[in-house]
């Protein structure tokens, strides 16, 4: 039996989730948008509670959470959505080299549009300075986007630092918090974080639903504008007719994720520990500084190993990545590794494993035999 090792790509889901979801796929179809009879009332009422739950994880508010299809629709409109603000006072842009596709992508847009982008590097530990943050941001930056936790090494940033130096500018905080959403609870709850963009399928959830968390500073909200029209939903920021049984089972994974938090993380430190213990006589050079990583994954490569030769050795005992899933199905070197300033043999090896709550023991000593196999 092969044990699945590629959690940051997506996870498994709850068995209550996936009840929650079926109920509201059958007997609870209606229409959250339906006003004049009790099946819309009763899908409304689901959403919002869903909010709720959501809200409750970061300390927000229900009508701050705004639903998307997933992290990458939240990141592309938390950004693109700013296209439109008068470049002549605010064109300026910070981020990181070690960003996700989901928002480097979208940058590379705004830059078409006028913008100027800044990327900053981060240090050979896998994270990004503060200080470098700082130096970067100018008068006329609009928007500062650092995620919470990079997705290929587990690093998580220095949110609340950032969130600290930005307290008396007036630039707007995106966190893409696709892999610490849930996991890693006290940082996202910075009031001074202003978008917080979400995927239900990273916490136990269904695919096709997350969310773009807007804080309001006081009474002003952030000024996005749509990426697409058609109607009034979510505060007319995200038109079409909500997706009630993926917000359903978003809302029951994110209240599980704040319960079980601990715990989680509690089997996923033990875990590590024995798949270190493992693979220490193969002495793996650690990309990331495990020190700020979360319990759940771990990025190294091994000399003389090449990684799509050892994901095809061990095929039928674990599955595991190289990298992000959003660009596995051509592989190129990780921008990530690289910013990083690893060597060219480490990026050509590096195995990403991560795991959950769900994983099953490993038969460690297959593993470690056959990788030692490929040397």
């Amino acid at each position: 039996m092969t044990i699945y090792l590629d959690c940051n790509a997506t996870t498994p889901m709850e068995i209550e989730v996936r009840d929650a979801v079926w109920k509201y796929m059958t007997t609870e179809f209606g229409n959250a948008g339906s006003r004049t009879h009790e099946f819309g009332a009763r899908a409304k009422k689901a959403v919002q509670k869903a909010r709720d739950q959501i809200a409750e994880i970061l300390a927000a508010k229900r009508e701050e959470v705004i639903f998307t299809s997933g992290a990458t629709e939240s990141n592309n409109l938390a950004i693109l959505g700013l296209r439109d603000y008068n470049k002549t006072t605010k064109k300026h842009i910070v981020s990181t080299q070690i960003e996700h596709k989901a928002v480097l992508e979208p940058l590379i847009e705004m830059e078409k549009l006028g913008f100027e982008v800044t990327l900053v590097p981060p240090n050979k530990a896998g994270w990004v300075e503060p200080s470098v943050i700082q130096e970067a941001i100018r008068e006329d930056t609009l928007l500062v986007s650092v995620m919470h936790v990079n997705n290929e090494t587990g690093v998580i940033q220095p949110i609340a630092e950032i969130a600290e130096l930005l307290a008396e500018h007036e630039a707007l905080f995106h966190v893409d918090a696709a892999q610490g959403f849930g996991k890693e609870i006290t940082t996202l709850r910075n009031p001074r974080i202003d978008m917080i963009s979400a995927s239900a399928h990273k916490i136990y959830g269904p695919k096709g639903i997350g969310a773009l968390i807007m804080r309001r500073r006081g009474s002003k909200r952030v000024p996005l504008k749509p990426l697409m029209y058609g109607g009034g939903q979510e505060r007319k920021l995200r038109p079409g007719t909500l997706a009630v049984p993926l917000i359903v089972g978003f809302g029951v994974a994110a209240a599980l994720a704040l319960k079980h938090s601990e715990e989680r993380a509690k089997f996923c430190r033990v875990f590590r520990e024995q798949l270190l213990k493992a693979l220490a006589p193969l002495k793996p050079v650690i990309h990331g500084d495990l020190e700020r990583c979360l319990p759940h994954v771990i990025n190294f490569s091994i000399a003389g190993v090449d990684s799509e030769a050892a994901m095809l050795a061990l095929k039928g005992i674990v599955a595991i990545s190289n990298g992000s899933a959003c660009t596995s199905s051509s592989y190129t070197p990780s921008h990530v590794l690289k910013a990083m300033g690893l060597a060219d043999e480490n990026i050509q090896g590096a195995l990403r494993l991560s795991w959950c709550h769900f994983t099953e023991a490993v038969d460690w000593e297959e593993v470690v035999e056959r990788l030692n196999h490929l040397r």
